[in-house]
């Protein structure tokens, strides 16, 4: 009966309540207000949820009991079933007893911005790591709001798919049940961190990486498929894509070049969603470079971007190398407005993720800059080593090859810590080196 209780029905009508308050957060002021109320909007719409009309109240204190107070919230209720609505739906967090309390009062389904956001990380995880941490905070979400979600019960019986007591007996009862699950889930998540730690291991010997970080709908996953030329879901919904997606950039460069998409960016996350949601950027932490999308045609680009910035300073990222790229200038008419845009962030791209133009050029800035971050070497190679041969034709980018009488000199590129894995020191030539200053004739002449 919980999970039914907890589970948003796509049949509902939802009306919207927020407040205006100096002292309550991401509400300071009407614009911060109406910004959430309308990223809420979008929320919803990824769920499919229909929504109805949307009530602001101002007030100088926030109601401990009910947010917004017990009269406004009559008045808003009959207003709401006036027009049809099931559901209402707060932009902010409520606890076990505001809940409750509403409930009572309003007579209606009563849910908050936490519930939504979980509700739809649920819906779009698929590994298991990704799963497995959103059900544990979806669990610490619910547990000091059982109450709240087990008033419509009274005293039957009856739990969380186990017989029990009555009353606050059956509720101690879940607590409990629910408390172990917790603790279960977060042994199996240790074990599968673990061994997504030793594959990023593995695989930061082997290859580069480039991840695509920025606010939920900025054409993350538009401009991954372009760049790399697959086919990952695109949607314009908010949080499409919540799991890591890992993609060749360029096969034709060594070491392989990958790009990554990542879950995207939101203000006023939940506090029991927070770690949940660092765990799914742990592949933004291992990047060699961060490419901060935004979408340029938002009224709320600049915080958009803020938030953004704000995340990779709390995941510790914020000084890595990183560009950022402008997408969807195709929905910006205003000139003036793009070039400020620019201005205002020298050496950033203004690009359409369906323009070939933008995208060829976005990634050759690419793939340059990798290849710039690379190191150059001279080596010779005697004719019988056929192993350290093979080894550089393949996992090295030759400038220069040319035979000898003795061997081959080649002149390569390739990120210092693949080469030091190679085993190629001693076949390096000394830049004051004869035999480099003969070879380098000798190509010369050729």
């Amino acid at each position: 009966m919980l999970d039914n209780e907890f589970h948003i029905s796509r049949e509902a009508k939802a009306t919207l309540v927020s407040i205006v308050s100096p002292k309550f957060e991401f509400h300071k002021d009407l614009k911060e207000t109406e910004r959430s109320l309308a990223e809420l909007h979008e929320l919803l719409r990824t769920l499919h949820v229909k929504t109805g009309s949307q009530y602001i109240q101002n007030r100088k204190t926030v109601d401990p009991g009910t947010i917004i107070g017990s009269g406004k919230l009559k008045e808003i209720a009959e207003a709401a079933k006036a027009e049809e609505s099931t559901l209402l739906v707060f932009d902010c967090e409520l606890t076990s007893s505001q809940i409750r309390n509403i409930k009572k009062i309003s007579g209606l389904s009563v849910i908050d911005r936490c519930h939504v956001i979980l509700e739809i990380f649920a819906k779009h995880a698929r590994t298991n790591e990704a799963k497995l941490q959103i059900e544990i905070s979806r669990l610490q979400y619910i547990l000091p709001r059982l109450s709240g979600f087990w008033s419509h019960l009274g005293r039957q019986r009856g739990g969380i798919g186990v017989k029990g007591g009555e009353g606050e007996q059956q509720i101690e009862l879940d607590r409990r049940i629910i408390r172990e699950r917790i603790e279960h889930h977060k042994a199996e998540l240790k074990n599968l961190v673990k061994s997504r730690v030793q594959q990023s291991k593995k695989r930061k010997n082997k290859a580069v990486t480039a991840a695509l970080v920025g606010y939920t709908n900025a054409g993350k996953s538009s401009i991954m498929n372009r760049l790399c030329k697959v086919d990952i879901l695109e949607e314009d919904k908010l949080f499409a894509t919540l799991d890591s997606t890992y993609r060749m950039l360029n096969p034709d460069t060594k070491p392989p070049m990958i790009l990554i998409d990542t879950v995207g960016f939101i203000s006023n996350l939940p506090a029991m969603l927070v770690e949940g949601f660092k765990t799914t950027l742990e592949s933004a932490i291992e990047a060699d470079l961060l490419i901060i999308v935004c979408d340029i045609s938002d009224p709320h680009m600049e915080k958009h971007l803020e938030v953004t910035h704000k995340v990779l300073n709390d995941l510790g990222i914020d000084e890595k190398d990183h560009i950022i790229v402008f997408n969807k200038k195709d929905k910006v008419d205003d000139e003036f407005r793009r070039k400020i845009i620019l201005r205002a962030h020298p050496g950033s791209f203004l690009i359409s993720s369906f323009d070939e133009g933008d995208i060829e050029g976005l990634r050759s800035y690419v793939i340059e800059y990798f290849l710039g971050q690379q190191e150059k070497y001279d080596l010779f190679v005697p004719y019988e080593k056929g192993e350290i041969h093979s080894k550089v034709a393949s996992n090295t980018n030759v400038i220069a090859r040319s035979n000898h009488e003795k061997g081959i000199y080649y002149k390569i590129r390739v990120p210092g810590f693949i080469f030091r894995n190679l085993g190629l020191n001693d076949y390096i030539l000394s830049p004051k080196s004869e035999l480099l200053k003969k070879l380098k004739d000798s190509a010369s002449k050729e």
